[in-house]
């Protein structure tokens, strides 16, 4: 199986002059883009960093962070990607935790980085201007001509790590190789009927599974990655238009924003023929006004996560309000009843239970980074519980409900607050909605909803 910096090189070796990414002011052909990756991979040898090393990176969705994260591949190094939010804690936490050699940042992340603990620990590559103190700059690294990078990792080596949310606990690492990554990447452009040339918004973060997968998608396809350093609603719609984008991969609050925004009904949409949506339900009300907004030819629901990309995917989204659909290429997927302990245990058709996918997908990873403890709660005989709940209707289609932890328990029954968060949603009146549960002395909880 290739590995990921030999698959970018025969996107180059097809169509070399193809534009492949946008931000600003740099537009670089797929060979123009390959030569400063190639200048990234000799810096990388110039630091001493070695296969398998991790490099941390706090920065926005900027062509720099996109170069960086292939230039990784390129090198065999892992790169760790987290939100650029991060407080000195959290990333004091990750440098150590992953055991980091570098660390990439840019000026939003100035302040943290400055109180980090650790950081001053191992190099420091700043982005931009006045990103802060550091050893070197990423200007300096892309401004020396470099002889064209071979690709040294093979498809059994770590590509990156994803950090989890941390709830009740820290974050869990999700290391994925090369060879997980690259099918994902080939599963969302099968799922999502891409095309050679397709060009989508790169808004989604580099530190979340969908925006690694927009990435390695469009650069598997020749296609054009279009950087929107942080989400603004305004910004997104003129690159939608001045780019002609041709398909959208977003979470449904993002979609709410841009088809809600003052400026939408003035904006040239018409490019945009595929939409996909992650991360979370969508209501109804918004899928129906989506689908009236933009007309698709293709309305991608995926359901997948971090560790597993794919569970599901319904490519008619807007003509089954809801479904999450059918196991993706990659995968097999169980309903099991609440509570179970065997994937085996099986709940009925239309019963509501845990979701569990197949731990040997092409797709999935191997277990958490360091954490024992959360592969015995996750992986059990071979399965990946998910921790969410839902059931199959008599078409054999998922319905995802929520999360095990998040069921309202009133009278003694299990009540989901996303089908009925998805009902009102269908009222004209109704823009916003949450439903929780919340404390009662007869019911134990009765259902409350936020609107």
């Amino acid at each position: 199986m290739f590995d990921l910096g030999t698959s970018f090189m025969a996107s180059v070796a097809r169509d070399p002059d193809a534009l492949a990414i946008v931000d600003g002011d740099v537009r670089l052909s797929y060979a123009q883009w390959l030569e400063r990756i190639s200048s990234l991979v000799a810096a990388f040898d110039g630091m001493g960093l070695k296969a398998g090393d991790p490099i941390v990176t706090v920065l926005q969705n900027r062509w720099e962070a996109a170069s960086l994260h292939w230039a990784c591949q390129f090198a065999g190094l892992t790169i760790v990607p987290i939100n650029w939010r991060a407080k000195p804690d959290e990333i004091d936490f990750v440098i150590e935790n992953c055991e980091a050699r570098a660390i990439a940042f840019e000026a939003v992340a100035g302040q943290a980085m400055a109180e980090s603990r650790l950081a001053p620990s191992i190099p420091r590559v700043a982005v931009g201007a006045d990103a802060g103190q550091a050893e070197l700059t990423f200007a300096e690294m892309v401004a020396v001509p470099a002889p064209t990078a071979n690709p040294r990792a093979s498809a059994d080596a770590w590509s990156l790590m994803l950090y989890t949310s941390g709830t009740t606990a820290k974050p869990k690492g999700v290391p994925r190789r090369h060879r997980a990554e690259r099918m994902a990447g080939l599963a969302h452009v099968a799922q999502n009927l891409y095309a050679h040339g397709e060009r989508t918004l790169g808004v989604m973060p580099l530190y979340h599974t969908m925006g690694v997968r927009s990435l390695i998608a469009m650069s598997l396809i020749g296609g054009v990655f279009v950087c929107l350093p942080r989400f603004d609603v305004g910004q997104a719609l003129a690159l939608i238009e001045a780019e002609a984008i041709t398909n959208l991969y977003l979470v449904p609050t993002l979609y709410h924003d841009v088809v809600h925004h003052p400026r939408f009904a003035e904006t040239d949409v018409t490019s945009v023929r595929k939409l996909g949506f992650a991360g979370a339900p969508m209501t109804d009300g918004l899928l129906r006004k989506l689908t009236e907004a933009f007309s698709p030819e293709l309305f991608v629901n995926h359901y997948g996560s971090s560790e597993i990309y794919t569970f599901t995917i319904n490519q008619k989204a807007a003509a089954k309000p809801g479904s999450a659909g059918k196991a993706g290429l990659n995968q097999l997927i169980r309903v099991v009843k609440l509570g179970a302990v065997s994937a085996h245990d099986l709940a009925a058709t239309g019963e509501e239970g845990e979701i569990v996918a197949l731990a040997a997908s092409d797709e999935a990873f191997e277990g958490y980074w360091k954490r024992p403890e959360a592969d015995a709660k996750s992986l059990r005989d071979g399965w990946y519980f998910t921790g969410d709940t839902g059931f199959f209707d008599a078409e054999g289609d998922l319905y995802v409900s929520g999360r095990v932890d998040d069921m309202i328990i009133t009278g003694g029954e299990n009540v989901s607050p996303v089908e009925i968060e998805s009902c009102l949603s269908l009222h004209p009146g109704v823009s916003e909605v949450a439903v929780v549960g919340l404390p009662d002395e007869r019911w134990g909880k009765i259902v409350v909803a936020f609107v």
